[in-house]
């Protein structure tokens, strides 16, 4: 009888380390925030070869890894012509399944992107991927095998950037933002069948990498998302727009942070007119007249034609004196919204915005003069990089390794700028869990900072290949996607 009683008591305790184990279902981690809610000790100094629990060569890709349930998952290249996703076994780094399709037919990417850029989001049951040839695919999380497919519009981008967007979760919902040149829109699917639920026409955004996020309030959650001029809060069971917040420029690449009510913003934008001026007119295609033209936009992209809808979207409305030519503020006319003009250019003599904003949820209709809690410009925002808030302090990192850190009471300075002992390029956003935070660089070194209100480096740790996904953390440990590999990363835990 006593050997049965400690036979249940392990099965229990097997069960709750089970349980206790954290997830990181999406890009970000719970919520896109970053932060695991693990408080064991996590590694600090460590390699691509010391501390490494197991190592899988993978293709090219700066997706972030995710996991669930002792399954890790990452999306990858399989040559040039295929993408797809890779599942391990999270303990042994034994591989489960793969599945590949064809990239198709696509437009040329930056070189530092890769077609294989989005994160999968992951639940016990599924794993859900999104590529803008394939749409958004469902499959089980066991097997790799097919649940649903949605297919949706084939994005277009006229910067080179392409898709980049990933799939988030909430509740039952998986929800999918995608703000391209022609057809913005957010839509939500039913998990478990693949059924839209509901679906936003985003036409008044520009192009946007914000991913949405989950505010809770007094008055329900709300589900907010960035985008071109505006932060706005949707009804996340119906899709409705609850609220907006005139508050940001012309794009945003960063994903805002919520914590007790708040949306924390941290963005690096230019005015419309000005971005579309130097990305094209002053660009070796262009001629540096001060004039935007479809012949410099087709020059510009290269070969393949330009939509003629995308000409008749922008030139149709911003061509005021029909010269063929945009110029001045028929360049905002042309490129933004008759509705949102939030994103304009503004002033000639700051055509950037760079500033953090903390903004409160839960109001109704234009909250910009009634829930805007503060806004700061300062000069240490990045334009991919997303904040980390965390113990009442926001901290940046931007290009060349430099950090700043703010009160979330009020946006006031708690330190920097200061280095952080890695200077170089930065796409990946911050992580904490156990008291640390990881900041990977494209360099592909790791630094490891205290979570403290002083800055307090642990350690700068060499991975040996560029690191543009941000890493994932679970069950006491890091799981870091470099742009060949992906490793579990147990190291010495100081």
């Amino acid at each position: 009888m006593r050997r049965v009683s400690i036979l249940v008591s392990v099965v229990v305790l097997l069960a709750a380390g089970v349980v206790r184990a954290d997830n990181w279902p999406q890009f970000r981690g719970p919520n896109c925030s970053g932060i695991s809610r693990e408080t064991a000790d996590l590694p600090v100094k460590f390699s691509d070869r010391q501390g490494v629990a197991w190592r899988c060569e993978l293709g090219d890709g700066i997706g972030c890894p995710v996991v669930a349930d002792g399954r890790v998952v990452v999306s990858t290249m399989f040559g040039e012509s295929h993408v797809g996703l890779v599942a391990l076994e999270a303990a042994s780094g034994r591989k489960l399944w793969e599945r590949r399709w064809p990239i198709g037919d696509v437009d040329d990417i930056h070189r530092t992107n890769s077609y294989a850029s989005t994160t999968p989001a992951i639940d016990s049951d599924r794993v859900y991927f999104y590529f803008w040839t394939l749409g958004l695919v469902a499959v089980d999380a066991q097997t790799g095998a097919d649940v649903w497919h949605q297919k949706l519009p084939i994005p277009y981008f006229v910067f080179r950037w392409g898709a980049g967007m990933s799939p988030v979760l909430y509740d039952d919902l998986v929800i999918f933002v995608q703000d391209d040149d022609l057809h913005p829109s957010i839509r939500a699917f039913d998990r478990k069948t693949g059924q839209q639920r509901w679906m936003d026409d985003r036409s008044d955004m520009a192009v946007n990498y914000s991913h949405p996020v989950i505010c809770r309030t007094p008055t329900g959650d709300e589900l907010v998302v960035a985008g071109t001029g505006l932060l706005i809060g949707y009804d996340p069971r119906t899709g409705k727009r609850l609220w907006q917040a005139r508050t940001l420029l012309r794009n945003i690449k960063t994903t805002p942070v919520c914590h007790d009510g708040i949306v924390y913003v941290s963005v690096q934008s230019g005015g419309i007119a000005n971005q579309w001026l130097v990305s094209v007119d002053q660009a070796e295609t262009g001629n540096g007249d001060g004039r935007l033209t479809r012949e410099e936009i087709q020059a510009f992209v290269g070969n393949r034609p330009v939509p003629e809808r995308f000409y008749e979207k922008t030139f149709g409305r911003g061509d005021l004196d029909g010269d063929g030519d945009l110029e001045g503020r028929e360049l905002d006319l042309a490129f933004l919204h008759p509705d949102n003009f939030a994103g304009a250019s503004y002033d000639a003599k700051n055509p950037a915005d760079q500033c953090i904003l903390a903004v409160r949820g839960g109001g109704r209709g234009d909250v910009t003069d009634t829930h805007v809690l503060w806004k700061h410009r300062t000069k240490h925002t990045d334009h991919i990089v997303s904040p980390l808030v965390v113990s009442g302090r926001m901290l940046l990192v931007k290009e060349g390794g430099i950090a700043t850190c703010f009160d979330v009471r009020d946006g006031s300075s708690i330190f920097g700028p200061v280095r952080i002992r890695n200077e170089g390029q930065y796409f990946a956003s911050p992580v904490c869990g156990g008291g640390r935070i990881y900041v990977a660089g494209e360099n592909g070194r790791i630094v490891v900072l205290e979570n403290a209100p002083t800055l307090k480096v642990l350690a700068v740790n060499e991975m040996g290949d560029a690191i543009l996904a941000s890493p994932a953390i679970s069950d006491g440990a890091l799981y870091v996607r470099t742009r060949s590999a992906l490793l579990k990363v147990t190291g010495d835990r100081g």
